[in-house]
């Protein structure tokens, strides 16, 4: 218990501060499990960070309160997650009568610094998904609660994680192409997972702060990562072309729209006993509708999203991301003074497989163990010479096999040390999000935005680690 508790303590101060924190300054009771409390109880929130963590790490926590602005979906959270503790509609009441140690924060994007903040401000460490939060200013307030109260943020990049990333960045690292110079990357959502953003409430600007935070951040900070260097300035292009009011006809649900028939999106939910449960059952208490409408007039976002970066270290990135591609999956090339490595995952063509992109992206977000697992080819050319491929055993399951080993790495090993140096803190999902900010900012002003004139973080030539 001693040995795993002081883990956990240790690891909150390696992976959110970047700062070695003494373990006494946490002035924890090595007897007792450390005290978790967790507001949010979407999907992920009771799945990855709640379930999971009942079923894996019991032994060094325990959940003492869960909330949520929806009592039934409190309710069935609590029960799904396993969690013998109490509910509470009031954070704030919770953080009163709970005293915990960890927060995590799984709530909509655009109320992640609400939380946070509060948090921080009460003593406690936390941990939020991704995206830290959705514009500049909740960037800047989160960023002067953690200085303020000398505790921590986690930011759970879990990418970073899987198998494949982490050898590209071993590569990159071991400078299999010598000096970056430059970096291609390129995203593609299916009409399945992509649709489901229009669908829920990260259609809307406010709420998400559009796909360039919300989805882009995962890319973002791989990037930042891989690529070793701060953000320094963006411009980018962006538009709605294919979802919101450009649709050929809307209803105000699937399920009693009446264009079913004749729409290539429709989503049945009543077949996913799950969703039905978590949502569908308790909309009577907020009105959020999980299988909107993706063509409705209030859609804000862009579908389509092009942008040029330029690093620090004077490594220039095009980034792309597609919503409406016909299969889901990516591309990255990195060119270097000495060669060029390409990488890709899931590009059906490459291997010549029909690929069902429904269950393609059920499969990514089971929490399964490792199963699935395949060779999955990196690609590094040398100048003047053949290329070599590199294989990667690859799993599928639990976002790449990067979201178990993330937890490990926070709850079981944070003493050993990580050579690829994948602990996120608080400046780090400042980046990641600061450069979908600026794409935002670019589009809407048709400038080039600078890094260091959205927060007072200075964009560094060598990431801050």
């Amino acid at each position: 218990m001693t040995t795993s508790r002081r883990s956990f303590i240790t690891s909150i101060s390696m992976l959110a501060a970047h700062t070695a924190f003494p373990i006494s300054s946490f002035n924890f009771n090595t007897s007792k499990k450390l005290r978790v409390v967790l507001v949010g109880t979407g999907i992920r929130g009771i799945s990855f960070w709640g379930r999971r963590l009942v079923q894996e790490y019991s032994d060094i926590l325990e959940f003492v309160g869960l909330s949520d602005i929806n009592p039934g979906r409190l309710q069935f959270g609590k029960e799904y997650i396993g969690a013998d503790c109490p509910t509470f509609t009031d954070f704030d009441a919770m953080l009163k009568k709970t005293n915990p140690d960890l927060v995590i924060v799984t709530t909509k994007d655009s109320t992640h610094h609400q939380f946070i903040i509060k948090g921080l401000e009460k003593g406690c460490d936390v941990l939020t998904e991704k995206p830290l939060t959705i514009d500049e200013v909740k960037c800047q307030a989160i960023l002067d609660a953690e200085r303020k109260s000398g505790k921590n943020l986690i930011v759970g990049f879990n990418y970073r994680w899987s198998p494949y990333s982490t050898k590209i960045k071993e590569l990159l690292a071991n400078n299999a192409i010598g000096k970056l110079t430059s970096v291609d990357f390129h995203w593609y959502l299916n009409t399945y997972h992509g649709a489901s953003y229009f669908r829920r409430w990260h259609g809307q600007k406010d709420e998400g702060g559009s796909l360039w935070v919300h989805k882009s951040t995962h890319h973002f900070d791989l990037l930042n990562w891989w690529i070793d260097s701060d953000p320094n300035e963006v411009f980018a292009y962006g538009d709605l072309e294919h979802y919101g009011s450009n649709g050929p006809f809307r209803g105000s649900n699937c399920r009693s729209c009446e264009h079913k028939a004749n729409c290539d999106f429709y989503m049945d939910i009543t077949k996913n006993k799950h969703l039905m449960d978590l949502y569908v059952a308790h909309e009577k208490h907020d009105g959020y509708i999980r299988d909107n409408c993706l063509f409705r007039e209030e859609i804000d976002i862009y579908d389509k999203m092009s942008a040029q970066v330029r690093y620090t270290n004077n490594v220039t990135l095009n980034y792309s991301l597609t919503t409406y591609s016909p299969y889901e999956g990516w591309k990255v090339a990195f060119n270097g003074t000495e060669g060029r490595i390409e990488a890709w995952l899931d590009i059906p063509y490459h291997e010549n497989i029909a690929v069902n992109q429904a269950e393609m992206h059920a499969k990514e977000m089971e929490q399964s163990a490792m199963e699935d697992v395949k060779n999955e080819p990196i690609i590094v050319h040398k100048l003047w010479k053949d290329f070599d491929v590199v294989n990667v055993p690859t799993e599928k399951s639990g976002h790449g096999g990067g979201d178990g080993r993330l937890q490990d790495k926070i709850f079981r090993t944070a003493d050993t040390r990580d050579p690829f140096d994948r602990a996120a803190g608080s400046r780090d999902g400042a980046m990641s999000i600061l450069i979908g900010i600026a794409a935002r900012k670019s589009i809407e002003s048709g400038n080039p935005i600078k890094i260091a004139n959205l927060t007072d973080l200075e964009p560094m030539e060598k990431r801050i680690i």
